[in-house]
Formats: C-alpha cells, sequence, structure tokens
C-alpha cells in the first residue's frame, strides 16, 4: 500500500504526465494534414513551413518571457490557463479555409502552451528529492513521445474518418484538453499545500500555488539567469537536437509520402516510429545513467546526443533499403534525439535552478531557447526541400546534431569541474 506522500507523488506525476502529452494533441495534426493543406487549398511547402513558424515562434518567446510565472503564480494556475487557452484557440481551426487565420490561431495555440513544459517541471521537481528527480524525470520525459505517438494516431485516424473536412481533427482533441485543464485546476497541489516535507529536499522550494510572499520571492534577469554555470551549453544542445526532432516531426510524414513512395496513411502511422523510439530513449537513458554512469545524468545526455548524429546518417544513407531499416534507423534515432529531452530542461535543469528558486526559469530558458530553434524549421525546411531536395534537410540535420553534441561535450567538463570543487570542499569541511 501507498502511504500518503506517495499518493501524493503519484498523483502528481499523473497530472503533469497527461498535461503536457495532451499538448502535442494540438500540435502534432498539423504534421498529418500538411499534404491535404498543400492539394486542398494549394498550399506551398513554405507556406506550411511559415504555419509551422506561426505555432513555434510564440511557443519560443513567450517561455523565455513568462516561464516565471510557475514561479511567481504557481504551477497550477499557470498550467491550467496554458491548456484552457490551447483548447480555446484551437477548436475552431478546422472551420476557416485561409493561411492568415490558420496562422493566427496556431500563433494563439503555441502561445498558450509555450510555458507548459517548465510549470510540470516546477510542480514534479517540488514532489522528489534530488536523487528520484533522474529516474522520475527519465520516466517523466516519456509524456512527450507517448503524447506526440497518440496525437499523430489520432489525427490520422481522424482524418480517415472525417477528411478532407478539417473541423474535427482540431475539434475532438480540443475538448480533450480542455476537460484536463480543468482537473489539473481541481487535483494539482504543492507539497506546502497540503502540509508535506519531501525527505532528502537539500533546499527549500517554494512551489505553492498562490504568489510567495517579497521575502521567499527571488526574480533573476536574464542575463543573470544565462550567466548559471552549464546554462548556455544546455541551453545550445536543446536548440540543436530540438530543431532536428521538429524537422522529423513536422516533414516525416511528407517525406515518407513523397521521397519513399509510402501512402498518405502509412507514412502517418510510420512518422509515429521516430517518437517510439523517444519513449524507449527517455526510459532507457534514465535506467542507464543510474546503472552504468552512477548518476551523471551530463554525461549520458552527450553520449546519447552523438548517438543521435550516428543514427540520423545511418537512416538517411539505407532509406532506399525498404520498410524494416526505416523503422530501425528512425527508432534509434528517435531513441537518441528524444532521450535527453527530459534531462536537458528537466532534471538538470532544476538542479541548476534550484538554489535560486528559479526552477521554472531555468526551465523555461533552456527549453525556450531550444524551441528558437524550431521557429526556423518551417521556412528553412521548406526552402531546402524546394532548393535541394530531401537530401538538404538530412545534411543539415547531421550537422546541427554534431554541434549539439561538441556543446554538450563542454557541458561534462564543467560538470565535472563542479562536482570537484564540490569534492575538495567536502574534504576540507571535514578536516
Amino acid at each position: 500500500m501507498l502511504n500518503p506522500l506517495q499518493r501524493r507523488q503519484a498523483l502528481c506525476f499523473a497530472l503533469t504526465w497527461i498535461a503536457y502529452a495532451s499538448t502535442y494533441l494540438l500540435r502534432k495534426p498539423l504534421g498529418v494534414i500538411k499534404a491535404d493543406l498543400s492539394t486542398i487549398y494549394k498550399m506551398s511547402s513554405t507556406d506550411l513551413g511559415w504555419l509551422d513558424t506561426s505555432l513555434l515562434l510564440p511557443y519560443a518567446v513567450m517561455q523565455i518571457l513568462f516561464a516565471s510565472c510557475g514561479d511567481r503564480f504557481g504551477p497550477r494556475i499557470a498550467l491550467t490557463f496554458c491548456l484552457l487557452g490551447s483548447a480555446l484557440s484551437m477548436c475552431t481551426f478546422g472551420f476557416w479555409h485561409n493561411l492568415p487565420i490558420f496562422a493566427v490561431l496556431l500563433f494563439l495555440n503555441g502561445s498558450s502552451q509555450a510555458t507548459a513544459w517548465p510549470n510540470c517541471v516546477k510542480s514534479l521537481g517540488s514532489w522528489f528529492n534530488n536523487q528520484q528527480r533522474t529516474t522520475i524525470f527519465g520516466f517523466f520525459g516519456t509524456c512527450t513521445f507517448t503524447g506526440g505517438i497518440i496525437g499523430s494516431a489520432l489525427a490520422v485516424q481522424l482524418q480517415s474518418t472525417y477528411g478532407p473536412d478539417l473541423k474535427m481533427i482540431f475539434l475532438i482533441p480540443s475538448i480533450v484538453v480542455g476537460v484536463i485543464g480543468v482537473l489539473i485546476f481541481l487535483f494539482m497541489r504543492s507539497p506546502e499545500e497540503v502540509g508535506m516535507i519531501i525527505p532528502g529536499q537539500e533546499t527549500k522550494v517554494p512551489t505553492s500555488s498562490f504568489p510567495p510572499s517579497n521575502a521567499e520571492q527571488r526574480s533573476l534577469s536574464y542575463v543573470q539567469l544565462w550567466n548559471l554555470r552549464m546554462v548556455p551549453e544546455l541551453s545550445w544542445t536543446n536548440f540543436c537536437i530540438k530543431l532536428v526532432r521538429y524537422c522529423m516531426y513536422m516533414w516525416l510524414p511528407m517525406y515518407l509520402f513523397q521521397s519513399l513512395g509510402y501512402s498518405k496513411y502509412q507514412a502517418g502511422l510510420l512518422s509515429t516510429v521516430f517518437e517510439i523510439g523517444g519513449v524507449a530513449g527517455s526510459v532507457g537513458l534514465g535506467i542507464i545513467i543510474n546503472r552504468f554512469l552512477s548518476g551523471r545524468v551530463v554525461h549520458g545526455v552527450c553520449f546519447t546526443v552523438l548517438g543521435s548524429t550516428i543514427f540520423l546518417a545511418a537512416f538517411h544513407y539505407t532509406s532506399h533499403m525498404g520498410i524494416s531499416i526505416n523503422c530501425l534507423f528512425m527508432f534509434l534515432a528517435g531513441a537518441c534525439n528524444c532521450g535527453p529531452d527530459p534531462y536537458l530542461s528537466g532534471s538538470i535543469a532544476a538542479s541548476v535552478g534550484e538554489r535560486e528558486n528559479a526552477q521554472a526559469a531555468v526551465s523555461g530558458l533552456i527549453n525556450g531557447f531550444g524551441s528558437i530553434g524550431t521557429v526556423i524549421e518551417g521556412p528553412l525546411i521548406g526552402w531546402m526541400v524546394g532548393h535541394y531536395g530531401w537530401a538538404g534537410p538530412f545534411y543539415f540535420m547531421i550537422g546541427l546534431s554534431t554541434f549539439g553534441t561538441l556543446c554538450m561535450y563542454k557541458a561534462t567538463r564543467i560538470d565535472d569541474a563542479i562536482k570537484k570543487t564540490q569534492f575538495m570542499s567536502q574534504l576540507t569541511a571535514d578536516t
């Protein structure tokens, strides 16, 4: 039987997992319906790319600007507004028929979802101690990719059932996301609100759903956040791997359809193999870090980003070898690209920002900076495909992953230096 603390921890994990997974129900349909938008509304690859930007630009910018809302007002209130705003912005998407309105609705959706991740990190981090976080965030990271799988599969099924009419492809997921937003408001609580103390937490983290007092509240400037150790390296790594991920999210179905000759239905479903790999990578990386790397999260992430470079190249050069080889390397590339995500802007970010009571702000900065990469993905990949065919985007993604590996290698050197300093300080204190 679970004790009261464990029940509260399980509830928090379930609520935040479902909440963040649900955001993908209103992101992934855009990638699935691109072929329909191109056929029905005669949109070019560049037009489709700008729709991606309409969603991802506000997501990146608003996350950097407003991630600290979770630190100021509490994650419950902030996350509730995220989900309800997202649902309201997209429920009528399929009822319109022109590019500017599509862009406006996607802009509102991206703005609403911007602080969902840092608020989930803030809430979840408050319920678990430092030793538990690597494992917990590894399992929590599966929500990103499971949500993507469900979002894609649901969109493909709704497209098959109702297509080419787009109304239900967005209306049904919007209702689901709205209901989840209400559940977050009703049931999410912080340890302080229910009078619980988390054993093993090194520092007190105020996470009330209400604003903290002036004595407790401390707001760092963006320059101060950026100057925290490892934040630039983690941010640039996240920039690279997130840009690659969204290239795959938004264009992989179209690549499989146009270049490899799969049907639209097959392409939509096969594209989820990349995200299935992400689920395995997120959980598997946490297990590997704890069992074989003695909890050295930064080193584990570095090795994994290197693996993503290798398997992306393998996927590109073996794409003509059939469905089995396609699925194998999509799975491995997804595992290594998506696996580090919950650690870069989750457990590592929470540890970096904890002493300043800025977990949400640090997480939002790292995740938001990474999301800036996704902003340029749409028009850039659309332009590359138009001028260089599908080979151009793959060389671009391989180069990005290589740069991300180098940034993460620098982070491992910083992490080693920090741990060495802490060890020497402990020796001095003991003597």
